[in-house]
């Protein structure tokens, strides 16, 4: 076996291991603490049908006996089905019914203390013994302990005050509170701990101490207590709970046995009693305070109950505090967002919007890098990876099935397609506010090599005999530094740019419609403008022939009779009329186009420019024109509206290569899937590309009368007929040296 194939195998027999190790039952363990006894009863009757097998030392006969037997055969003088109306219905954690005595004919004559709770169908009954110590009264100090953690100034004064309270409470020699990451990882923020002791201040324990089951019996079950690390357990019998045909679900029992691998696990660490204490906030365990001491240690049920009691109001006080530093963080997350939103409502984009406040953009989510994708741009504020990755990145977070934001604080680890990202930053948080249209923003943060002091190295070892893990066996300081990772992101702003992208949104839908509303009222003006052009037009061709016509008949009849100067007013009037004339025809059919509906049909281009050629070749007559006329591809569309786009493009390419000798013409045409492009290039007088855009308007001239005639509206024509084709227009050029004008149809028009 080569060595990778060795280090595949032992990974895979350690992943194993590690899952086994999650999946124990270790709320059906099958036996018992053997501090005390344990008798599960069956409600309905209180017969006892499962009995811990150490009871013998307590009554003085086997389980065996005891099976099936009445409760109140076992208890002297006790009327347990009346007193089981003190117990709360829906609460499953063991209640202190009383103290009892056993019968007479039993080994144990002192009193007992009686725990009952109700769960997996069953009534659970627990023994042990009252102790010789006096009931203390706690009511003082638990009084005393809630006023000084109202005067703590921090979580680690919090803390502290609690690990000191419970130290005092029970006696143990080292009580310590730890806080647990999004790993599962434990740091240890709070000691109280008697000489001897190892400190474990400021040291780490790994996520792997406690498997995922048993933090979830931490978190519903809020404490434990192990007295000796060394007991033997005590089976239950029979095996099966008679009640369900399962094992007994011992989950909220005072006395559950633990497992074996924390057993040792405790040995090795030199302790052999210990009591853990969730803190549970918000439903969630937030972490533990967890007692050790070096000899085996007893603690009643009464100061149990306190330290328990302790442990709920420093919960509280925790949640009380996080939520009110949420709160303000979630205030001020809002603030951000709506200057946000501000500033994205008065400007055209989103982009533009978010661009206008850097600060912000950075401040919202505490990074050191934002990027804003769209379709058309990427634009970048801060530390951020170079645009070709940011793209690759766009492109991978959209092939993603889920929708809605994507964080990380370890590039490297989570996205492994794209390793050259970590080389820039440590984590990203994304947020997709159109996948469509690959509208993304981006927040980075860079990263932060850190120490971690762990207490012992968290590495674990498989038992070659058993196959099982092994616990740890030193606890002694290691250092190791984390690389790979950012600062992680807080749940809340995660949260916050989720509602930043409903807000976004929102302005995007509004927009829209503003723009729907826009484009409404522009085609209703449009039309309007399009009705009224035509009036005036058509009104106005009739005056202008009778001014044309009567100026030809004054100069005709009365020009001999008129002086030279006259004469050279009434040709003034006489051209200035035939200009008109034309411009008036013009407009009128300007404004036909945009009436007349298109009929569409195969189109034979290069047989429309024959006849144009034809038709204008009185206009340069004399001169010497160099035509390259290519083969063209027949294009869908109206005839007589390509026709007028030809013959203006073609009459312009004439007229402005007027002082060129020879002048040339080339009209050629470029195909690819979607379109097909016919362009028009003369050698003529060009154009400055700085006034490309005005080219296509109506009256938009680029030279002077004197020097080329010309109304203005032959290119107007050619952009609106090309764009009721659903198709484009541009135009190339340079002071004399040509110009190029370009106008593409769809192969497929919808149109047709």
């Amino acid at each position: 076996m080569n060595g990778e194939c060795f280090l595949t195998t032992a990974q895979n027999a350690f992943d194993e291991a590690v899952e086994r190790c999650a999946q124990e039952p270790i709320q059906v363990p099958g036996s018992i603490q053997p501090q005390g006894f344990m008798l599960v009863l069956d409600e309905r009757d209180l017969r006892i049908v499962q009995v811990s097998e150490n009871v013998r030392q307590w009554l003085g006969v086997s389980a065996q006996d005891v099976l099936e037997r009445p409760f109140a055969a076992l208890v002297d003088s006790f009327d347990l089905k009346a007193h089981l109306l003190q117990l709360p219905e829906d609460d499953v954690f063991p209640f202190h019914l009383a103290d009892v005595r056993l019968n007479a004919d039993a080994l144990w004559q002192e009193p007992l203390r009686l725990l009952v709770h109700r769960h997996d169908q069953a009534l659970i009954a627990e023994f042990e013994p009252c102790g010789s110590t006096p009931r203390a009264d706690y009511h003082p100090l638990v009084r005393g302990f809630v006023g000084s953690l109202n005067q703590a100034v921090d979580l680690e004064a919090l803390l502290d005050q609690s690990v000191q309270q419970i130290k005092r409470l029970t006696g143990f020699g080292r009580v310590k509170a730890y806080r647990f990451d999004a790993e599962g990882n434990g740091l240890v923020i709070a000691e109280a701990v008697d000489p001897g002791y190892p400190h474990y201040l400021g040291l780490c324990f790994p996520g792997s101490d406690i498997p995922r089951q048993a933090r979830e019996l931490y978190r519903i079950n809020r404490i434990r207590l192990i007295q000796d690390a060394t007991y033997q357990p005590s089976a239950l019998l029979p095996t099966l709970n008679p009640l369900t045909g399962k094992p007994l679900d011992m989950s909220f029992a005072s006395l559950r046995s633990v497992s074996p691998v924390h057993l040792q696990y405790m040995r090795n660490m030199g302790t052999l009693a210990s009591m853990s204490l969730s803190i549970v906030v918000d439903g969630q365990l937030w972490g533990l305070i967890s007692c050790h001491h070096a000899e085996p240690r007893a603690v009643d049920f009464q100061t149990r109950t306190a330290c328990e009691l302790l442990a709920s109001v420093l919960s509280l006080q925790i949640e009380a505090r996080e939520s009110h530093t949420n709160t303000r963080q979630l205030l001020d997350l809002r603030r951000h967002i709506v200057r946000m939103l501000s500033s994205m409502a008065d400007r055209d984009s989103v982009s533009e919007g978010l661009l206008a406040l850097p600060d912000v953009m950075l401040d919202f989510a505490s990074a050191k890098g934002v990027a804003i994708i769209s379709a058309e741009r990427c634009d970048l504020i801060g530390d951020t990876p170079p645009e070709a990755q940011l793209l690759a990145l766009v492109h991978w977070l959209g092939q993603r099935d889920e929708e809605g934001v994507f964080h990380t604080d370890n590039i490297r680890r989570d996205i492994p397609l794209l390793p050259e990202l970590a080389e820039h930053a440590g984590g990203v948080l994304a947020v997709a506010i159109s996948q469509i249209h690959s509208h993304y923003l981006l927040w980075f943060r860079p990263e932060q090599v850190r120490t971690v002091h762990w207490a012992g190295r968290p590495d674990k070892h498989i038992d070659d005999a058993t196959g099982r893990l092994s616990p740890r066996h030193s606890f002694e300081r290691w250092h190791e530094e984390i690389r790979g990772f950012s600062q992680p992101w807080d749940p809340l702003i995660v949260e916050g740019v989720l509602e930043l992208r409903i807000a976004v949104l929102g302005i995007v839908l509004r927009k829209a419609e503003e723009m729907a509303q826009l484009a409404g009222e522009l085609k209703r003006s449009n039309k309007e403008l399009e009705a009224f052009s035509y009036s005036v037009s058509h009104d106005l061709r009739a005056p202008l022939r009778h001014i044309a016509g009567y100026s030809e008949l004054l100069s005709e009849f009365e020009g001999q009779g008129l002086s030279e100067r006259g004469r050279r007013f009434l040709q003034h009037i006489e051209e200035a009329a035939q200009f008109a004339g034309t411009l008036v025809d013009n407009l009128l059919n300007f404004s036909q186009m945009g009436r007349s509906a298109l009929r569409m049909s195969d189109v034979n281009l290069n047989a429309l420019i024959d006849t144009i050629r034809t038709e204008s070749a009185p206009d340069y007559a004399g001169r010497e024109i160099v035509w390259d006329i290519a083969r063209l591809p027949k294009v869908i569309a109206d005839p007589a509206f390509i026709n007028l786009v030809l013959q203006n493009l073609i009459s312009n390419a004439i007229k402005y290569t007027r002082k060129r000798d020879p002048a040339r013409i080339e009209i050629g045409s470029h195909e690819n899937d979607e379109e097909v492009e016919i362009y028009v290039r003369d050698n003529g007088v060009g154009f400055d590309m700085a006034y490309a855009n005005k080219l296509f308007g109506v009256f938009q001239r680029l030279h002077r009368m004197e020097d080329f005639e010309g109304t203005g509206i032959g290119l107007a024509s050619v952009r609106r007929i090309v764009e009721r084709h659903d198709g484009r227009v541009w135009a190339e050029g340079a002071i004399d040296q040509g110009a190029s004008f370009h106008f593409a149809l769809p192969l497929h028009p919808q149109h047709a």
